[in-house]
């Protein structure tokens, strides 16, 4: 961890960076630390000195389904519509009025096909490496409350006061 700030221009501090960070705690969730720094707010501590940060990442990756030619081709068109619906709509906005839902149609239909045809390209790229759809978030395991050196002790003696009931 740094502790030396980035200056931006004019000689501001920018990024998440604090000035000789010390730890004030570690907490198993997010929702402990948060309540932590809230509890230092409510004391009037100046929790602009510190910051929450999520240690031991994880990239946690969640499958969702089976990827099939069929869902692949129902998702290039239905995208390849919504898009071609919108381009169709800004064009109607500039054309003719009596071209309106020739200009809306042929944009919706240009589009299914286009993005169909795009969708099965890149599915057939793949060659079954990867047939399946997932969502992935990165998540932190531990969260470390950190505050400037300067008010490391004074927020520690505040942190000792909190009732056991909000620590856990």
């Amino acid at each position: 961890m740094s502790s030396h700030p980035q200056m931006g221009s004019a000689g501001r501090m920018t990024g998440l960076t604090l000035n000789y960070p010390m730890s004030l705690g570690v907490f198993d969730q997010y929702q402990d630390a948060q309540r932590a720094v809230d509890y230092l707010s409510d004391q009037q501590f100046p929790v602009e000195n510190c910051m929450i940060v999520g240690t031991d990442l994880r990239q946690v990756e969640r499958v969702t389904g089976r990827l099939t030619m069929g869902r692949v081709a129902l998702g290039g068109l239905v995208s390849g519509i919504w898009l071609g619906l919108f381009v169709g709509l800004i064009f109607a906005l500039f054309g003719t009025v009596g071209d309106t839902l020739v200009t809306v149609l042929s944009c919706v239909a240009f589009g299914a096909v286009f993005a169909l045809i795009w969708a099965m390209l890149g599915y057939g790229m793949t060659r079954g490496k990867r047939d399946f759809t997932s969502v992935s978030q990165v998540v932190a395991t531990r969260y470390e409350v950190l505050t400037e050196h300067k008010f490391a002790q004074q927020a520690r003696d505040l942190l000792a006061d909190l009732p056991a009931r909000e620590r856990n």
